[in-house]
């Protein structure tokens, strides 16, 4: 969590007391808190869901919400902390699955040292960017990020699927939409539409981080651009009918940059103030509700 969160979190509950609180005087009202209810009994779950405004299908009153868009929780909009979560911030872990597997497959895309086959991603795919990505999207379920979510399971599902299509032997699936075409034809159309099906998907995210922050605006932007190279690369292949190596390489380069990026938000949603020496700058939009605040202020000021 950066320095910034760290300051809305103390805005949305309040500084540390310096010592033990005082009791209440006999009779006084009890205040409430994250635990305790206005009649001084504890809250139940449901009434602390309820309350504090988490839970899947949560939506946040801007007027509520103290924390500002930020890719290391893989929020991109305004968002409530959830006071007293049993579960830590999932986001980086999700965010560093999808790097380190998008890493891998996009350096092979370009042909570095001469790779020209994928087949090392499937164990990646499998293990990292598939099961582990996954369970960091439904970690974001179970915090109240709908958008952590839905993005973080699916490109979870993204790379089982992708391990699926590559396993030789098992599933078969390249080899008997070969023999039904008796070449590669129909493979590559399919894997093509395939990739465009997930273009379509990353398009709709990328809308969803227009007022959030650079970097997590670019990791989609990114992410987009590869699906789109790729899926070209597939549906319209040269002359030997190979996927066409220039597009493809294309593709390649933008998923680098896009693993970069998810490492950059990961590390920003890791390094604070007390594991790390630098917090990593978060810079926001002009047009997004902190990059309005911070306009605003400084008017104010200059007046």
């Amino acid at each position: 969590m950066s320095t910034e969160q760290n300051h809305g979190l103390e805005k949305d509950v309040g500084p540390a007391a310096p010592g033990p609180a005082a009791p209440a005087a006999p009779g006084a009202p009890v205040a409430p808190t994250a635990s305790v209810g206005t009649n001084g009994a504890p809250i139940s779950a449901e009434e602390h869901a309820s309350r504090f405004g988490y839970g899947p299908l949560s939506h946040v009153d801007p007027k509520q919400a103290v924390l500002r868009p930020f890719g290391g929780e893989f929020q991109p909009g305004l968002y409530k902390s959830v006071e007293a979560r049993k579960f830590a911030n999932p986001a980086p872990l999700g965010l560093c699955a999808f790097a380190l597997t998008t890493f891998v497959l996009s350096a092979i895309n370009m042909q570095a040292r001469d790779i020209t086959h994928p087949n090392i991603v499937v164990a990646l795919a499998f293990g990292y960017g598939g099961l582990v990505q996954l369970l960091a999207g439904m970690w974001e379920m179970a915090v109240g990020n709908t958008f952590g979510a839905t993005a973080l399971s699916s490109y979870g599902g993204f790379w089982l699927a992708f391990a699926i299509v590559l396993t030789p032997g098992g599933f078969e699936i390249q080899e008997s939409l070969t023999a039904a075409d008796g070449d590669e034809t129909m493979f590559y159309n399919s894997f093509g539409l395939f990739l465009m099906g997930w273009f379509i998907f990353t398009t709709i995210l990328l809308f969803c981080t227009l007022r959030s922050t650079v970097a997590f605006f670019l990791l989609f932007l990114f992410l987009d651009l590869a699906f789109l190279l790729l899926g070209v690369g597939y549906l319209q292949r040269d002359s030997a009918g190979a996927p066409n190596p220039p597009v493809i390489k294309a593709g390649g380069f933008f998923g680098l940059l896009a693993a970069f990026a998810a490492w950059y938000n990961a590390l920003a949603g890791i390094a604070d103030s007390s594991n790390s020496f630098f917090v990593l700058p978060v810079a926001h939009f002009p047009w997004s509700p902190t990059g309005r605040a911070r306009r605003e202020k400084t008017e104010r000021e200059t007046v």
